[in-house]
């Protein structure tokens, strides 16, 4: 295959078909096409646009799902959702071509030869997907944890995006062996490195994951999954009569079953984001529907953590909100208020420096934001708040686990994306941060997936999709839970290898010359 716009498009089928809910079957070897293509490229625009062409490709692949929730969340026709869908995957993940750009000025300034080459190569692709920001910050590392490989105990090291960059690397090995094969040189040995590699990591990886802390503490935790339907959630957070009885009635019966079911035995009954469909404005819940919840929570014996809305002090804007309720209906810390908000679905990108972006957009909210991460005493439990979109980000759960949290709960609501892929994506890379941090995650969704996963990386029953469904776990903890490597210094090992080598291969390069 000589075309290297073939070439990419057949790196961006491969690498689109390997991400969850994909078996990852090619993830070490998906970027090799791309990579000759580059590697071949006389001029700086055909790198960008081969580039370009891959992400595309990739994007509508893995990422068709887009399209639902223009169509569903914002009720576009299905032309337009397309539209919208086509304009995402063309900046969907514009880190591999810029990588790319960055590499063949690095390589032509430098001069560098043979394997050089391809090091560097890998070098700035890790670079491109640590720093690029993206609207769902994903990776391959995920799929290490997807897959089940037991290398993945390692990411309370080096972190998923550690795994990922490894992934690339053995791309990079992979793609010697072509070449020397091609050229008839031993190629052996550039297999085997990665297969080697590979299976040290996963044998290593599953004695780590046998030798951890041994929890000292546990909670119970019943998540309650509603299946309230989008257009019920609208209509219920308008204030329609009657709607909003419905919703708070669901998710009560739930609880009430799980609570009746474990003989009263119930530490935090746990409702998703946004669960509660008004506004609760004050600790004592004692007016409105927070006063009807009140009085139904004081018979159930049980702690409700639930998603909600409130009124930010500061700035009067609506906030997307978590609460901790005490047993007998009232606050027991200040509510958490989302702080890494969703562009385009929590607020407008650069509104506060053009606000007449709000005049022409007004159905876009602009929910305010909070204050960081935060753990929240709950009674003898520290629990770190978190909501939805916020699990895809590493630093925001380092940040927690830093602060003392025992326990990460994650409320979501999934509804608007479908049921293909999207689920599978976020789930699975909101669990991988309970092994990150070494912290059990309990995660609850309005529609699915919901479940826990525990510090061990062992993920407990996870829920239907698009079913009311409740479920009773017993979460085991560390009470004093110690920061793993990745919390500290382990975050920045790879970076530092990554500029160890790119310091060292103009030096290589020049020496070689001298020679």
């Amino acid at each position: 295959m000589k075309s290297p716009y073939l070439l990419s498009i057949v790196s961006g089928l491969l690498i689109g078909t390997s991400y969850i809910p994909f078996p990852p079957w090619a993830i070490f070897f998906c970027f090799i096409p791309l990579w000759i293509a580059w590697l071949k490229a006389p001029t700086l625009a055909q790198v960008f646009w081969t580039g370009w062409i891959t992400q595309f490709v990739l994007t509508l692949i893995g990422f068709n799902w887009v399209s639902y929730t223009v169509h569903e969340f914002g009720h576009m026709p299905w032309a337009v959702s397309i539209l919208l869908l086509l304009a995402f995957a063309g900046i969907c993940t514009l880190s591999i071509p810029l990588a790319g750009v960055v590499w063949w000025l690095f390589d032509r300034q430098f001069r560098l030869q043979g394997h050089a080459r391809i090091f560097a190569l890998v070098c700035f692709m890790c670079i491109g997907e640590r720093t690029f920001p993206m609207l769902f910050d994903w990776h391959f590392g995920y799929t290490w944890l997807w897959a089940g490989f037991p290398a993945f105990q390692w990411a309370d090291a080096i972190g998923f995006i550690g795994l990922s960059n490894i992934g690339l690397l053995f791309n990079g090995l992979l793609l010697i062996a072509l070449l020397q094969y091609r050229d008839h040189k031993r190629w052996w040995p550039w297999v085997a490195t990665p297969l080697i590699a590979f299976i040290i990591l996963n044998v290593t990886g599953h004695n780590h994951g046998q030798n951890l802390a041994a929890p000292d503490n546990k909670r119970s935790f019943l998540i309650a999954q509603a299946n309230i339907g989008n257009e019920e959630k609208i209509v219920a957070e308008k204030g329609a009569a009657g709607f909003r009885d419905v919703v708070i009635d669901r998710f009560l019966a739930l609880t009430e079953e799980g609570v009746v079911a474990s003989g009263g035995k119930v530490d935090f009954a746990v409702w998703p984001e946004t669960a509660f469909p008004d506004f609760i404005r004050e600790p004592t819940m004692s007016s409105g529907y927070s006063f009807k919840l009140r009085q139904r929570l004081t018979g159930l014996n049980t702690k409700l953590i639930t998603g909600g809305y409130a009124i930010q002090k500061e700035t009067g804007k609506f906030t997307n909100s978590f609460f901790i309720l005490s047993a007998q209906g009232q606050w027991l810390a200040e509510p958490y208020h989302k702080t890494v908000l969703l562009a385009f679905g929590e607020y407008f990108p650069f509104a506060n420096w053009f606000p007449r972006l709000r005049k022409w957009f007004p159905e876009v909210a602009d929910f305010g934001r909070g204050p960081g991460p935060t753990v929240l005493q709950a009674g003898d439990t520290r629990i770190g708040a978190q909501i939805c979109y916020e699990g895809l980000f590493d630093w925001f759960s380092r940040d927690l686990a830093l602060k003392g949290a025992q326990v990460i709960v994650n409320l979501t609501n999934d509804s608007w994306y479908g049921t293909w892929m999207q689920p599978y994506q976020h789930s699975y890379m909101t669990y991988a941060r309970a092994i990150e941090v070494r912290r059990p995650l309990v995660r609850s969704t309005n529609t699915g997936i919901s479940a826990v996963a525990l510090a061990s990386g062992e993920i407990l029953e996870q829920s239907p999709m698009n079913q009311a469904w409740q479920h009773l776990y017993e979460v085991p903890f560390v009470s004093e839970p110690q920061p793993t490597v990745f919390m500290t210094w382990g975050f920045w090992l790879i970076p530092a290898l990554i500029a160890l080598t790119l310091l060292l291969l103009p030096i290589l390069a020049f020496r070689r010359k001298q020679l």
